[in-house]
């Protein structure tokens, strides 16, 4: 298999509501998807309707084959994950990897920097519903990118390769933005659902629709209030670019004296 000049390998680590979008947004930006894992019937499902094509791999052997390596998992999963991983020597130098947790920097992905990874947390804001539905929503939403000062321009040209706006968060401020996330998340579905049980009480037919344009509009009136932070998107081409730079002081596992040097098999797929 071989796609252009560099684009990635990317295996996918977790088929819940994330992974598998993930996967395919990076798939229309030209990467080449590995494989990806999965452990029930509903994630296998979920993998045919929006990455059809991809090879459902056990989780070493995807690490083993691949450039980039995404972990979308849970952040209750991700730390043993990455020290298991570690464990069996399965991280290679010069390896991208990337996990989806909001709460959580890239110091988790320490044992895998140790072997040579390149750490990045990149963090979409989006409620995922593991549809393609996400694909287009993706589209309207800023991605969290936290990465050592080198290689941060390689965490926004991913984000901006899944067809988000990237927002840099800094290491020790992860944890207040995973808290950010959660409040508006967690806490705006509790009380919409409160509302909604309430109207139900009282006999009102569709509540959900009765209230839906007062909570957009009062969602809308809010964010509009705010500044938001906005940063020039990353030109095309600058992933190649920032990978590059970065990886003049790393040599490929696999060898070679052109591409990118900052991944196996000089950044294209074999």
């Amino acid at each position: 298999m071989s796609t252009q000049s560099g684009r990635l390998g990317v295996g996918i680590i977790g088929s819940g509501k994330v992974g598998p979008v993930i996967g395919a947004a990076l798939a229309n930006a030209g990467h080449a998807i590995i494989g990806i894992s999965s452990t029930t019937q509903a994630d296998r499902d979920r993998i045919e309707a929006i990455l059809p094509e991809a090879p459902i791999l056990d989780v070493p052997v995807i690490v083993e084959r691949s450039e980039l390596v995404v972990l979308a998992v849970p952040e209750s999963e991700l730390e043993a994950l990455v020290n298991g991983l570690a464990t069996v020597g399965a991280w290679q130098p010069g390896q991208l990897v990337f996990h989806t947790v909001a709460g959580l920097g890239t110091s988790v992905l320490a044992p895998a920097v140790r072997a040579g990874a390149i750490p990045l947390a990149l963090h979409p804001a989006l409620a995922f519903t593991g549809t393609s539905a996400d694909l287009v929503r993706l589209r309207e939403s800023y991605c969290a990118v936290t990465a050592p000062a080198p290689v941060q321009a390689i965490g926004q040209a991913l984000a901006v390769e899944l067809g988000t706006e990237p927002v840099l968060i800094e290491e020790n401020d992860r944890k207040a933005y995973g808290e950010a996330v959660a409040a508006a998340s967690s806490f705006s579905a509790a009380i919409v659902s409160q509302s909604i049980e309430l109207l139900q009480g009282i006999g009102v037919e569709s509540p959900g629709a009765v209230i839906a344009s007062l909570v957009r509009s009062t969602v809308d009136n809010t964010l509009n209030s705010a500044t938001v932070l906005h940063l020039e998107p990353t030109p095309d081409g600058e992933l190649d670019d920032s990978i590059d730079r970065f990886g003049s002081g790393f040599e490929s596992p696999i060898g070679g004296d052109s591409g990118c040097r900052a991944c196996p098999n000089n950044g294209r797929v074999a």
